[in-house]
This record gives C-alpha cells, structure tokens and sequence, in this order.
C-alpha cells in the first residue's frame, strides 16, 4: 500500500515538473532560439522571398505582417518552414492577429502546423485532411450546434497519423486533444500563443492583448511526435472572411535537465504520430440539408401567412369604418 502511494505521488511531482518547464513564464534560460525556424522583421531578402520560407495562395508579405487570408471570401493561404525539424523538444511561440469588418459573423480561422508534408491545400482552415502529425486549431467559427458547449474563438489541437478525417462541420471535436476559448478576436492588439513539445507533452498556452501572464488551453500527456517534419501556418475563409496575420514566430530548442531525457538517443524520424489520450474520432454524419421541397413548403408558408394577416388587416379596417357610419346615422 506504501509503495502504491509512493509511485501515485512521484507520477504526480513528475507531472508538475513537466508542466512547469513546459510554461512559457518558466523560462530558466535552458533553452536555445532557432534562428532557421524563426521569423522576425524585415520577413524579405533580396526580392519578396522569406529566406527557409515559402509561402502561397492568398498570402501576402508585407512590412509589418505577413496576411495569409485577406477580409474576403472563398481565400486560403499558407506559410510554410523548408527546414525539417531536428529537436526532440521545442517550443514554438506566435504573435499574430485576427481581424475584419465583421461584427457578428466571421471566420474561419487558422491554423499551426507540425506536419509530415506541406504546402498542401485543403479542407483543414486551408491544409490537406489526413494529415501526418500535429494540428493547433483557432477557430473563430461554429459549425456545429451540438453535444460541445464551448464559445466561440476555440483554440483545440489534433494529432494524426495520417487515417483521421478532420470534422470540420462539428469543428474538430471528433478526435481532438483538449481545448480552450480564448477572445483573441478584432481587438487592436496582437495576440500570442506557445506552443511546446516536452518529454511526451504538449502544452498551449495563452496571452491575449495586454495580458502579461500565459494562461494555460491545454496541457495533454501522452504524446509521441517525430523529429523530421515542418512547422507551418494555414488559413482559410469560406461565406465568411477576416484577415488572418502572422507577426512573429520564434522557436526555441528545450533541454531536459538531470536525467529526464534518458531515451535521447533514441532515433524519432520515421515515428508514427499518436496520443494516448484524445476524444475517439466519431462517424461522421452530414446535416441535413434542405431540399427543393422543404424549401418550396417554407416559402408557401411564408406566403399564406402574409396573405393572411393581409386579410385579416383588411377586415379589421372594413370594420372599423362600417362602425363609424353607423355611429354617425346614429346620430
């Protein structure tokens, strides 16, 4: 019985030192910036390249942002590292903003990735589905109103190992880790995020307009991620639009201290993705869409309706004025 309690409270001290060294505010200078896996100002060399960058579709570098998605509808754009992650712990941190002419409709977000390919166009807020590896989400908005109860910016994140479809109409709740709302929408400021990867966990933590504390989305466990693939960013706008802006990107390498990391010699490339714990990926069921008819019966019904109360408007007017004449013969 000792011994249970013994192990149940090493696992637990263990957790906290994971947690901690995983916490953007506990920075104790054992970590190392990545200068091939950053981006800072001025973003261009010589012509409008990104040196170990590309970018394409609807992104556009500029002197203070780089813009994946314009405030129009039906864009996609990307942001992609060329250089293949070597680290087998890292922390990667984003200012960026989000914004647009909406007041109440808007969307549909972006994305961080830590894939096997890149540069690939797709469903996933611009990036191919079935992707190999590990996708943040920032959704800005619902697809779904159902069996999640969360508000709406959503930060959630996803590992994949390339059999799992995106759900993108229930808004990844259908295979996704752990997740947080966070208001970093429309506000005149920028916005940040730190995303880590430290012995087997995955840590995201915010800090929003003039926040100076990160305040944790999710801290999940349990997660193998190989070394070998590439950072990137995606986003899309579908019927509904905002500008989608990267800033800054730094990417700093972590250090296990003491005898954390006994397994680094373990060669990671060629790893499969996985977590060992995750909502489990549902059947995917389409909603309803309406058809001609049911489309046709609504309009009849609207119809009948205004005929109706225009009658009714009628008759109550001919009523009235039959009531005056009468009064006035008696009199």
């Amino acid at each position: 019985m000792m011994w249970h309690q013994l192990l149940l409270l090493l696992a637990g001290v263990f957790a906290i030192v994971v947690a901690q060294d995983a916490n953007p505010d506990a920075d104790d200078g054992s970590d190392y910036l990545r200068r091939e896996h950053s981006l800072v100002k001025p973003y261009t060399g010589t012509g409008m390249d990104i040196p170990l960058w590309d970018f394409g579709g609807s992104t556009v570098v500029s002197n203070d942002y780089i813009r994946l998605t314009p405030d129009r509808q039906s864009k996609q754009g990307h942001l992609w590292n060329h250089v293949p992650n070597n680290m087998r712990h890292w922390e990667v941190r984003i200012s960026f903003m989000v914004h647009g002419s909406g007041r109440t409709l808007y969307g549909d977000g972006m994305a961080f990735w830590y894939t096997k390919d890149r540069m690939q166009f797709g469903p996933v807020f611009g990036n191919q589905d079935h992707f190999s590896g590990l996708g943040i989400f920032l959704d800005t908005y619902s697809n779904f109103d159902g069996d999640h109860a969360h508000l709406h910016p959503y930060i959630s994140g996803m590992v994949n190992n390339g059999t799992q479809k995106y759900d993108h109409d229930h808004d990844g709740t259908h295979g996704q880790l752990d997740g947080c709302s966070v208001s970093f929408r429309n506000g005149d400021y920028q916005s940040h995020i730190s995303i880590s990867y430290y012995m087997g966990t995955l840590s995201v933590y915010t800090r929003v307009g003039t926040e100076t504390d990160w305040k944790s989305c999710l801290n999940v466990q349990g997660i193998t991620l190989p070394t070998g693939y590439h950072f990137g960013f995606s986003a899309a706008t579908g019927d509904l639009a905002d500008n989608h802006d990267i800033i800054m990107v730094k990417t700093y390498e972590l250090f296990p201290s003491g005898d954390h990391d006994k397994d680094a010699e373990v060669n990671m490339d060629g790893v499969l993705p996985s977590a060992t714990h995750q909502e489990a990926p549902r059947e995917h069921v389409e909603t309803a869409k309406p058809t001609r008819k049911s489309t046709f019966a609504v309009y009849l019904f609207v119809l009948i309706a205004i005929l109706v109360l225009g009658l009714a408007g009628v008759g109550f007017w001919y009523y009235k004025k039959q009531q005056e004449k009468a009064r006035k013969r008696f009199f």
